[in-house]
């Protein structure tokens, strides 16, 4: 009696840590701490989650949100510890889509610390053939079956990234990986609805569109700034999402990120700013997350096919 007892309360238990069998999670993730804490107290408050998962390490909450079921977890830093758990999140959970709401650097000189960017698609800055200069000075000895898509940094020469999936019958390069249009849509509606934030004498704008950049490098620095953003037009610079997107694309998930600007990436004089500026511009895109998750749970989102 007193086994049947004890494996009665554990299939309670068992039964109580998962959630019902078609469940579907709007995945939203933050990189690290301060990322995930600003998320966190922007959807859920002082509120314990509803259920909460361990896998590979990674811890999973399960919050509910205004009508959404909503999977919150930790990216991990940098671009194989968020296409690791990006990946980890899609085959243990029914995922119906994916948002990302942390910090990056500012490439675009019109942006400033403070602003919030949504770009329309992601790209790789350091899928790169690192070549020998040439004996005569004349640029860079390149393998013969490379034909640049871009300019040079130096012996550093930017390259897209061959990838597959379903329906495809052998790896492609692909330049982009394009956010969702729908979840786009509602990242414009809360910027218009959203109230003035702001940073020192700054007030804060919201960017929807336009383009983003990650690579593996905390980068710090002035010239490949400026290279970086001549050669893709980027608002922003980061460690995680172009990852991200690639994974959901290559899931066929629909994704939206959300980056404030925590610094320029090297285009400031002196110390990067980033580690006075976490924890409070987290929260600026912390905010506009909260509000693109409210436009996205109303009627006309739904109607329409975003949930």
């Amino acid at each position: 009696m007193r086994l049947l007892a004890l494996a009665l309360v554990l299939l309670a238990l068992g039964c109580a840590a998962r959630p019902a069998p078609r469940t579907r999670f709007v995945a939203v993730m933050g990189a690290y701490g301060p990322e995930l804490q600003a998320n966190r107290a922007a959807l859920a408050g002082t509120n314990a989650p509803l259920h909460v998962w361990t896998h590979n390490g990674v811890r999973f909450e399960h919050h509910r949100f205004h009508g959404l079921d909503l999977l919150l977890f930790p990216s991990g830093v940098s671009m194989v510890n968020a296409a690791m758990t990006t990946q980890l999140a899609l085959d243990r959970f029914n995922v119906s889509h994916v948002l990302f709401a942390g910090i990056a650097g500012g490439i675009d000189p019109a942006h400033h610390i403070g602003d919030v960017i949504i770009p329309a698609e992601w790209f790789h800055h350091s899928e790169a053939v690192y070549a020998n200069p040439r004996p005569d000075g004349t640029g860079h000895v390149l393998p013969s079956y490379f034909k640049p898509p871009y300019e040079n940094f130096g012996f550093i020469y930017p390259d897209h990234v061959s990838v597959i999936r379903s329906g495809m019958n052998q790896p492609a390069d692909v330049p982009s990986f394009p956010a969702d249009a729908e979840l786009l849509e509602a990242a414009r509606g809360a910027a218009r609805d959203l109230p003035p934030m702001r940073w020192s004498t700054h007030a804060a704008r919201v960017h929807v569109g336009g383009t983003g950049i990650s690579g593996p490098v905390f980068m710090d620095n002035r010239e490949y700034r400026r290279w970086a953003f001549r050669v893709w037009k980027a608002g922003c610079l980061d460690m995680e999402s172009t990852a991200i997107a690639q994974v959901c694309w290559a899931n066929q998930k629909p994704f939206l990120v959300i980056r404030g600007l925590s610094d320029l990436a090297g285009g400031q004089e002196g110390l990067n700013a980033a580690d006075t500026t976490e924890v409070p511009i987290s929260t600026h895109a912390a905010t506009v997350l909260r509000a693109t998750l409210i436009h996205m749970a109303s009627p006309e989102m739904t109607t329409s096919g975003a949930r």
